[in-house]
Protein backbone atom coordinates (compact mmCIF):
# COMPACT_ATOMS: atom_id res chain seq x y z
CA UNK A 1 0.00 0.00 0.00
CA UNK A 2 3.02 2.52 -0.65
CA UNK A 3 2.06 5.53 -2.07
CA UNK A 4 3.46 6.46 -5.48
CA UNK A 5 4.77 10.31 -5.84
CA UNK A 6 2.46 10.86 -8.53
CA UNK A 7 -0.01 11.59 -6.10
CA UNK A 8 1.69 14.99 -5.26
CA UNK A 9 0.17 18.11 -6.67
CA UNK A 10 2.76 19.37 -9.20
CA UNK A 11 4.04 21.85 -7.16
CA UNK A 12 3.17 21.54 -3.19
CA UNK A 13 2.95 24.44 -0.64
CA UNK A 14 6.91 24.97 0.47
CA UNK A 15 8.72 23.90 -3.07
CA UNK A 16 9.58 26.25 -5.82
CA UNK A 17 8.63 26.36 -9.69
CA UNK A 18 11.63 24.04 -9.92
CA UNK A 19 10.36 21.58 -7.40
CA UNK A 20 13.23 21.86 -5.14
CA UNK A 21 12.11 22.91 -1.37
CA UNK A 22 12.16 26.43 0.17
CA UNK A 23 12.14 28.01 3.42
CA UNK A 24 9.11 29.06 4.77
CA UNK A 25 7.77 29.79 8.48
CA UNK A 26 8.64 27.37 10.97
CA UNK A 27 10.11 24.55 8.88
CA UNK A 28 13.61 25.27 7.70
CA UNK A 29 14.51 24.33 4.35
CA UNK A 30 11.56 22.72 3.44
CA UNK A 31 11.70 19.27 3.93
CA UNK A 32 9.63 16.72 4.29
CA UNK A 33 8.68 15.84 7.87
CA UNK A 34 7.10 12.39 7.09
CA UNK A 35 8.62 8.59 5.82
CA UNK A 36 7.99 7.21 2.30
CA UNK A 37 6.04 4.57 3.07
CA UNK A 38 7.07 0.95 2.70
CA UNK A 39 6.83 -2.67 3.86
CA UNK A 40 8.60 -1.53 7.11
CA UNK A 41 6.50 1.35 7.66
CA UNK A 42 2.86 -0.42 7.78
CA UNK A 43 5.15 -3.33 10.05
CA UNK A 44 6.10 -0.88 12.31
CA UNK A 45 3.01 1.00 12.26
CA UNK A 46 0.71 -2.28 13.11
CA UNK A 47 3.85 -2.61 16.06
CA UNK A 48 3.08 0.67 17.45
CA UNK A 49 -0.88 -0.04 17.47
CA UNK A 50 -0.27 -2.98 19.53
CA UNK A 51 1.70 -1.35 21.77
CA UNK A 52 -0.03 1.82 23.11
CA UNK A 53 -2.90 -0.61 23.21
CA UNK A 54 -1.46 -3.06 26.13
CA UNK A 55 1.08 -0.07 27.50
CA UNK A 56 -2.22 2.02 27.66
CA UNK A 57 -3.65 -0.90 29.27
CA UNK A 58 -1.27 -1.28 31.98
CA UNK A 59 -0.31 2.50 32.55
CA UNK A 60 -4.23 2.39 33.47
CA UNK A 61 -4.41 -0.05 35.85
CA UNK A 62 -0.76 0.52 37.47
CA UNK A 63 -1.53 4.24 38.08
CA UNK A 64 -5.01 5.02 37.56
CA UNK A 65 -6.59 6.37 34.79
CA UNK A 66 -6.08 9.88 35.46
CA UNK A 67 -2.12 9.92 36.22
CA UNK A 68 -1.61 7.57 33.73
CA UNK A 69 -4.01 10.27 30.96
CA UNK A 70 -1.55 13.26 32.53
CA UNK A 71 1.30 11.11 31.76
CA UNK A 72 0.53 9.69 28.42
CA UNK A 73 -0.22 13.54 26.97
CA UNK A 74 2.81 14.77 28.93
CA UNK A 75 4.66 12.27 26.69
CA UNK A 76 2.68 13.39 23.81
CA UNK A 77 3.54 16.94 24.14
CA UNK A 78 6.60 16.50 24.39
CA UNK A 79 7.28 14.47 21.47
CA UNK A 80 5.22 15.93 19.41
CA UNK A 81 7.12 19.43 20.30
CA UNK A 82 10.62 17.52 19.08
CA UNK A 83 8.64 16.89 15.72
CA UNK A 84 7.68 19.97 15.05
CA UNK A 85 11.35 21.47 15.82
CA UNK A 86 12.98 19.16 13.52
CA UNK A 87 13.27 20.72 9.82
CA UNK A 88 13.22 17.21 8.42
CA UNK A 89 12.14 13.67 8.75
CA UNK A 90 13.92 12.29 11.61
CA UNK A 91 13.18 8.05 12.49
CA UNK A 92 13.49 8.25 16.35
CA UNK A 93 11.96 10.81 16.54
CA UNK A 94 8.98 10.72 14.56
CA UNK A 95 8.46 7.06 15.48
CA UNK A 96 8.45 8.18 19.04
CA UNK A 97 5.79 10.56 18.46
CA UNK A 98 3.96 7.51 16.66
CA UNK A 99 4.38 5.66 19.55
CA UNK A 100 3.03 8.58 21.66
CA UNK A 101 0.11 9.12 19.84
CA UNK A 102 -0.93 5.28 19.97
CA UNK A 103 -0.78 5.49 24.10
CA UNK A 104 -2.62 8.36 24.45
CA UNK A 105 -4.97 7.87 21.59
CA UNK A 106 -6.28 4.08 23.09
CA UNK A 107 -6.45 6.60 26.83
CA UNK A 108 -8.97 9.41 24.67
CA UNK A 109 -10.49 6.71 23.04
CA UNK A 110 -10.96 4.16 26.76
CA UNK A 111 -11.65 7.28 28.90
CA UNK A 112 -15.05 8.48 26.49
CA UNK A 113 -15.67 4.86 27.70
CA UNK A 114 -14.90 3.75 30.73
CA UNK A 115 -15.48 7.65 32.23
CA UNK A 116 -17.92 9.21 30.45
CA UNK A 117 -20.16 6.18 29.86
CA UNK A 118 -20.28 6.48 26.39
CA UNK A 119 -20.75 3.36 24.29
CA UNK A 120 -18.20 2.12 21.71
CA UNK A 121 -21.22 2.38 19.41
CA UNK A 122 -21.36 6.46 19.76
CA UNK A 123 -17.80 6.86 19.57
CA UNK A 124 -16.70 4.94 16.47
CA UNK A 125 -19.49 7.64 14.69
CA UNK A 126 -18.11 10.80 16.54
CA UNK A 127 -14.77 9.73 15.53
CA UNK A 128 -15.59 9.10 12.43
CA UNK A 129 -17.34 12.52 11.91
CA UNK A 130 -14.45 13.97 13.50
CA UNK A 131 -12.31 12.64 11.32
CA UNK A 132 -14.26 13.60 8.19
CA UNK A 133 -13.91 17.22 9.18
CA UNK A 134 -10.83 16.76 9.73
CA UNK A 135 -9.54 15.52 6.04
CA UNK A 136 -11.97 17.77 4.72
CA UNK A 137 -10.83 20.72 6.16
CA UNK A 138 -7.42 20.02 5.65
CA UNK A 139 -8.31 19.20 1.53
CA UNK A 140 -10.16 22.41 1.28
CA UNK A 141 -7.29 24.22 2.96
CA UNK A 142 -4.34 22.46 1.30
CA UNK A 143 -6.03 20.89 -2.27
CA UNK A 144 -4.24 17.57 -1.04
CA UNK A 145 -4.41 15.04 1.72
CA UNK A 146 -1.03 13.60 0.04
CA UNK A 147 1.37 12.52 2.83
CA UNK A 148 4.09 13.50 0.35
CA UNK A 149 3.86 17.09 1.06
CA UNK A 150 4.17 17.26 4.66
CA UNK A 151 6.31 20.62 4.55
CA UNK A 152 4.24 23.01 5.78
CA UNK A 153 3.55 23.98 9.67
CA UNK A 154 0.07 23.81 8.52
CA UNK A 155 0.26 20.35 6.93
CA UNK A 156 1.91 18.89 10.23
CA UNK A 157 -0.96 20.02 11.72
CA UNK A 158 -3.65 19.06 9.72
CA UNK A 159 -1.31 15.19 9.54
CA UNK A 160 -0.55 14.69 13.32
CA UNK A 161 -4.07 15.54 13.88
CA UNK A 162 -5.92 13.29 11.51
CA UNK A 163 -3.25 10.42 13.41
CA UNK A 164 -4.33 11.19 16.73
CA UNK A 165 -8.16 10.89 15.40
CA UNK A 166 -7.40 7.37 13.38
CA UNK A 167 -5.99 6.10 16.16
CA UNK A 168 -9.35 7.28 18.87
CA UNK A 169 -11.02 5.66 16.13
CA UNK A 170 -8.89 2.37 15.46
CA UNK A 171 -9.38 1.81 19.26
CA UNK A 172 -13.17 2.03 19.62
CA UNK A 173 -13.53 0.26 16.02
CA UNK A 174 -11.19 -2.94 18.04
CA UNK A 175 -13.37 -2.63 21.56
CA UNK A 176 -17.02 -2.39 19.50
CA UNK A 177 -15.90 -5.58 17.79
CA UNK A 178 -14.44 -7.54 20.70
CA UNK A 179 -16.75 -6.20 23.32
CA UNK A 180 -20.01 -4.46 22.64
CA UNK A 181 -20.18 -7.23 19.43
CA UNK A 182 -18.67 -9.79 21.44
CA UNK A 183 -16.83 -11.37 18.91
CA UNK A 184 -13.52 -11.62 21.00
CA UNK A 185 -10.15 -10.51 20.64
CA UNK A 186 -9.04 -13.14 17.59
CA UNK A 187 -11.41 -13.02 15.60
CA UNK A 188 -11.67 -9.23 15.71
CA UNK A 189 -7.70 -9.32 14.73
CA UNK A 190 -8.64 -11.83 11.75
CA UNK A 191 -11.46 -9.67 10.20
CA UNK A 192 -9.27 -6.44 10.07
CA UNK A 193 -6.67 -8.39 8.79
CA UNK A 194 -8.94 -9.41 6.08
CA UNK A 195 -10.55 -6.00 5.82
CA UNK A 196 -6.64 -4.27 5.56
CA UNK A 197 -6.31 -5.86 2.20
CA UNK A 198 -9.25 -3.96 0.61
CA UNK A 199 -7.74 -0.70 0.43
CA UNK A 200 -4.42 -2.54 -1.20
CA UNK A 201 -6.88 -4.48 -3.70
CA UNK A 202 -8.42 -1.79 -4.56
CA UNK A 203 -6.01 0.42 -5.30
CA UNK A 204 -4.55 -2.27 -7.45
CA UNK A 205 -7.36 -3.59 -9.28
CA UNK A 206 -10.12 -0.78 -9.28
CA UNK A 207 -8.33 2.18 -9.48
CA UNK A 208 -9.03 3.10 -5.72
CA UNK A 209 -6.82 6.34 -5.18
CA UNK A 210 -3.70 6.14 -3.47
CA UNK A 211 -4.64 9.05 -0.85
CA UNK A 212 -7.91 7.23 -0.27
CA UNK A 213 -6.27 4.13 0.09
CA UNK A 214 -3.64 5.01 2.33
CA UNK A 215 -5.94 6.89 4.97
CA UNK A 216 -7.81 3.69 4.85
CA UNK A 217 -5.33 1.22 5.60
CA UNK A 218 -4.08 3.95 8.04
CA UNK A 219 -7.04 3.54 10.17
CA UNK A 220 -7.56 -0.50 10.24
CA UNK A 221 -3.93 -0.49 11.10
CA UNK A 222 -5.17 0.54 14.57
CA UNK A 223 -7.54 -2.20 15.49
CA UNK A 224 -5.80 -4.94 13.68
CA UNK A 225 -3.15 -4.68 15.73
CA UNK A 226 -5.08 -3.44 19.13
CA UNK A 227 -6.75 -6.58 18.30
CA UNK A 228 -3.82 -9.03 18.44
CA UNK A 229 -1.95 -7.12 21.24
CA UNK A 230 -5.07 -7.66 23.81
CA UNK A 231 -5.64 -11.23 22.40
CA UNK A 232 -2.07 -11.72 23.71
CA UNK A 233 -2.28 -10.02 26.70
CA UNK A 234 -6.28 -10.51 28.53
CA UNK A 235 -6.69 -13.49 30.79
CA UNK A 236 -7.93 -16.65 29.33
CA UNK A 237 -11.15 -15.93 30.89
CA UNK A 238 -11.72 -12.77 28.34
CA UNK A 239 -10.83 -15.00 25.56
CA UNK A 240 -6.74 -14.57 25.53
CA UNK A 241 -3.11 -15.88 25.98
CA UNK A 242 -2.90 -14.52 29.43
CA UNK A 243 0.57 -13.02 28.77
CA UNK A 244 -0.42 -10.09 30.41
CA UNK A 245 -0.41 -6.39 29.26
CA UNK A 246 3.36 -5.86 30.71
CA UNK A 247 5.20 -8.16 29.00
CA UNK A 248 3.35 -7.89 25.70
CA UNK A 249 3.85 -4.25 25.93
CA UNK A 250 7.64 -5.06 26.30
CA UNK A 251 7.76 -7.91 23.69
CA UNK A 252 6.47 -5.33 21.27
CA UNK A 253 8.77 -2.60 21.90
CA UNK A 254 11.83 -4.63 20.74
CA UNK A 255 10.95 -5.25 17.44
CA UNK A 256 9.72 -1.42 17.18
CA UNK A 257 13.25 -0.45 18.44
CA UNK A 258 15.10 -2.90 15.81
CA UNK A 259 13.31 -1.70 12.87
CA UNK A 260 13.29 2.57 13.43
CA UNK A 261 16.93 1.75 14.26
CA UNK A 262 17.70 0.01 10.46
CA UNK A 263 15.47 2.76 9.32
CA UNK A 264 17.77 5.41 10.74
CA UNK A 265 21.08 3.60 9.48
CA UNK A 266 19.96 2.28 6.29
CA UNK A 267 17.75 5.56 5.40
CA UNK A 268 15.12 3.33 3.23
CA UNK A 269 12.33 5.64 4.34
CA UNK A 270 14.10 8.92 3.84
CA UNK A 271 12.02 11.12 1.50
CA UNK A 272 13.21 11.96 -2.22
CA UNK A 273 15.57 14.74 -2.00
CA UNK A 274 16.57 15.21 1.34
CA UNK A 275 20.04 15.01 2.37
CA UNK A 276 21.55 12.19 4.60
CA UNK A 277 23.82 12.94 7.54
CA UNK A 278 24.36 10.50 9.25
CA UNK A 279 22.75 7.49 11.33
CA UNK A 280 21.32 9.10 14.20
CA UNK A 281 18.80 11.01 11.92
Amino acid sequence: MAQSSSEAPARPVGEGRSGAPVPHAGHGPGWSKVPQVTAVFWGVKVLTTGMGETASDYLGRTLGPIPAGSLGLAGLVALLVLQFRTTRYRPWIYWSAIVMVSVFGTMAADVVHVVAGIPYTVSVIAFSVGLAALLTAWYVSEGTLSIHSIRTRRRETFYWATVLATFALGTAVGDLTAGTLRWGYLPSGILFAALIAVPALSGRFLGLNAVAAFWWAYVLTRPLGASFADWMGVSTARGGLGWGTGPVTLALIAPIVLLVGYLAISHKDTPTGQPVTGAGD
